[in-house]
């Protein structure tokens, strides 16, 4: 639009600034009606693609072997075993009682752990353990050998230095799992809390996949009712602080009001769901849509310090700003558009909220605002001249310093910058999570004193139906588990061979020279068969054989690796694999563990083709803005240059970056260009204007250095209040943003101005 057209567009907004906002508030309330429909998922599942590969692994590994949805207690007596009759009395009470949660298909324990031995030509099957409080000194002897000897059970049923028992509770959850989740976690937090009274001495921890679902969900509703006040009260002490009007931080609030009240209950209209990666959209939207009318309030307190009167000062500033705030918001909703890349369904919700998020604050920031600001009592301060001159001043000081300042940044970066290298671009699930979380705190204390719960399945193949029981096949089984526990990553193997070793033992008299891989198919057969028969009920051998008998499961618990790590160790299986028993591995590896640690790196490397593009598109459109290639690419300087030295800062400070790292250039980048082009576009007018590049630097200052001061304060504070979030993804992308946002306003007021000094100058 043309100077004219925008005169004409302020006059009637003016003119007619009751319509405008009965209107746009009649719109607004429309759409906020829709927030009631806002769901909140507590499916950890809801991060990943339906499409990928490591979860479509998971998923036909529970249709053979059932579900894989699981919920471990650790029971830590007061005493250094847990081989006690009150122990063991703790630990068959809590067995009994997990049967009858909802939902549970499967109870595994040390009490109920099948042991089997032989009596003569029988083979017997029974408890380990029953009725604990009536066992004998021998009795709880025999039980703790057998318990630390058995390779089921030790490293997983109780800890390898017998201080720590464990019970395993398989669920099967219907479709819609978020009741289903929130009914099961009620069940099992009351029977501990009952098992605490009954034991006042005995410590229980809750951990596991079902746990982690219910601790998504609570992380979630804690963002949306915490933050979303916290990120208010900053934004409005800081403006109100900043802007030193009450009248105008009230027309700059409600604004703010206008645009999260639409965007979330559009929201609600399309349905969706949030979890902890997307909740933070209402803080996003309202930190960026602060930004917009900061520029146009400040112009308008500007004008009127100036003497002009009040609708005067608010065309003025309409005219000043409409296409730098219409170019702002454009790049802002390119950046988060990009995360349409994401490889994670959640951040594609993020990314597409957001950018609705800042269209709704660009147009409220041409209507509303300045249909308030017309009506409110505005009256503007003094300081504001004493802030031009401060600026003008600093503006003199960079024309003064320019090539100090410009070898300095420089070298400043590039000692940043380096702290790339030392960045491993990987997660740990297990430590999402804050330690505010007892699902934290429990997970934290069952990795660190009974098992790891993170795993890695394997689908062994046999080859054909019933040809589990062939000795090639066993044997080769049995040397990948037996590969894996010799690992130092690994705390405990779960293989189909040791239940076969147990087994031929048992039949062979108890011998322990027969504790190996049965000789004849058909008899492994039989013995298998035997043993299934002998179960109790509830305690088959489905999870661990297909139903054809073609393929057996394999289960190995690791200690809490990073993604990375977890990557890796893979690899180095099914290169050992390729090599020593070669068909075994014919699908990808699954489990809950495996498609976390490839999502970080996934998601790098979709992210890596939206950011590419997204700065391309906004490099484009810089250049066509200022007509200009060489002050287009002069631009991408001091914005792509602070989200590199904050990553490489990061790298010294934390030295890991997984999900926030993937999408965090792509988010900050389109919100670091706001500054640049309000700066350029003030430069370039006192260049057309006829004054040379010294002075054009110093107009840029004096006119909107103090708006981009402000504006960069609000963003960076409202960015940085996700650093209370208790989900790691979440603060961890706030502080990155903030600090890059916090360096791209030093790259503007240091290093652009010393570039477009450098550039103009040959140029003239």
């Amino acid at each position: 639009m043309t100077g004219a057209a925008l005169d004409r567009f302020a006059e009637t907004v003016l003119r007619r600034r009751w319509i405008v906002l009965a209107a746009t508030t009649l719109v607004m309330l429309a759409a906020t009606a829709g927030a009631g429909f806002v769901g909140v998922t507590n499916d950890y599942r809801s991060l990943f693609d339906k499409d990928n590969p490591q979860l479509a692994a998971l998923n036909a590994l529970e249709a053979n072997y059932g579900a894989s949805n699981r919920a471990l207690i650790a029971v830590a007596p007061p005493t250094d075993t847990v081989f006690t009759r009150e122990a063991l009395r703790a630990v068959e009470d809590l067995t009994r009682e997990a049967w009858r949660a909802p939902h549970a298909v499967r109870v595994d324990s040390l009490t109920n752990y099948s042991y089997s031995r032989a009596e003569g030509d029988d083979l017997i099957v029974r408890p380990l353990v029953k009725n604990a409080g009536s066992l004998t000194d021998t009795e709880l002897e025999r039980t703790r050998v057998i318990a630390l000897d058995a390779v089921e059970t030790a490293g997983r049923l109780v800890s390898r230095d017998r201080k720590v028992a464990g019970l395993v509770i398989t669920f099967a959850l219907p479709d819609n799992p978020d009741a289903a989740v929130v009914e099961i976690t009620d069940y099992l937090n009351g029977l501990l809390d009952k098992a605490r009274a009954d034991h006042p001495d005995t410590a229980y921890h809750l951990t596991g996949d079902v746990p982690l679902n219910r601790a998504f969900a609570d992380a979630t509703v804690d963002d949306l009712e915490t933050l979303v006040p916290i990120v208010l009260v900053v934004v409005t002490v800081t403006a109100a602080v900043l802007l030193r009007s009450l009248m105008a931080t009230l027309a700059t609030l409600a604004v703010l009001m206008f645009s999260v009240n639409t965007t979330v209950g559009f929201a609600g209209w399309l349905g969706t769901v949030f979890n902890p990666a997307n909740s933070g959209v209402p803080i996003i939207v309202m930190t960026v849509a602060i930004a917009h009318s900061i520029h146009i309030v400040a112009s308008t307190l500007a004008g009127i310090a100036r003497g002009l009167d009040r609708n005067a000062a608010i065309s003025e500033a309409i005219r000043e700003n409409a296409w730098p705030v219409f170019l702002t918001s454009l790049t802002t909703m390119i950046g988060f558009l990009s995360l349409n890349a994401s490889d994670s369904p959640p951040f594609r919700v993020l990314g597409n909220l957001v950018a609705f998020g800042v269209f709704c604050a660009f147009v409220y920031s041409l209507t509303v605002l300045p249909a308030l600001l017309s009506v409110l009592p505005l009256r503007a301060k003094a300081l504001h001249q004493g802030q031009s001159a401060f600026f003008d001043r600093f503006g003199t000081f960079v024309v003064g310093h320019c090539r100090v300042l410009l070898w300095c940044s420089a070298i400043l970066a590039i000692v940043m910058v380096s702290g790339i290298f030392r960045l491993d671009l990987t997660d740990n699930w297990t430590k999402y999570l804050g330690e505010r979380y007892e699902f934290r705190k429990d997970t934290d204390f069952v990795i660190d004193n009974l098992t790891g719960i993170e795993t890695l399945e394997y689908v062994l193949d046999a080859g054909g139906r019933n040809r589990i029981f062939e000795p090639g096949y066993l044997k080769k089984v049995e040397a990948f588990a037996e590969w894996y526990r010799m690992q130092p990553e690994v705390s405990h193997v779960e293989a189909f061979s040791d239940i076969m070793k147990r087994l031929n033992m048992n039949m062979n008299g108890d011998n322990p020279e027969f504790y190996r891989v049965p000789d004849d198919p058909k008899l492994a057969a039989q013995f298998l068969l035997l043993y299934e028969l002998s179960l109790p009920q509830g305690r088959d051998m489905n999870n661990r054989i297909d139903i054809g008998k073609t393929a057996t499961r394999m289960t190995v618990a690791l200690r809490s690796l990073t993604a990375s790590a977890q990557r890796g160790l893979d690899a180095r299986a099914r290169a050992w694999q390729r090599t020593n028993a070669p068909g075994l591995l014919t699908t990808e590896t699954s489990g809950v563990s495996i498609v976390f640690a490839h999502l970080s790196q996934r998601n790098i490397e979709s992210m890596l083709t939206g950011t590419i593009i997204a700065m391309a598109l906004i490099s484009l459109i810089l250049v066509f803005v200022f007509r200009s290639l060489r002050i287009g690419l002069i631009s991408l300087v001091p914005n792509f240059i602070p989200a590199a030295m904050s990553l490489g800062l990061w790298g010294f400070m934390v030295g890991r970056v997984g999900l926030a790292g993937s999408v965090m250039t792509a988010i900050a980048f389109g919100i670091v260009v706001d500054d640049t082009i309000h700066f350029l576009t003030k430069y370039l007018q006192a260049r057309r204007d006829g004054r040379d590049a010294p002075a054009a630097v110093r107009t840029a200052f004096r006119t909107v250095g103090y708006a981009m001061w402000t504006t960069t304060a609000m963003l960076a504070l409202g960015f940085l209040v996700f650093a209370s979030s208790g989900f790691e993804v979440s603060w961890a992308l706030g502080l990155l943003v903030a600090l890059t946002i916090f360096l791209a306003l030093i790259a503007d007021f240091l290093l652009l101005p010393p570039l477009l000094l450098a550039v103009d100058r040959k140029k003239s």
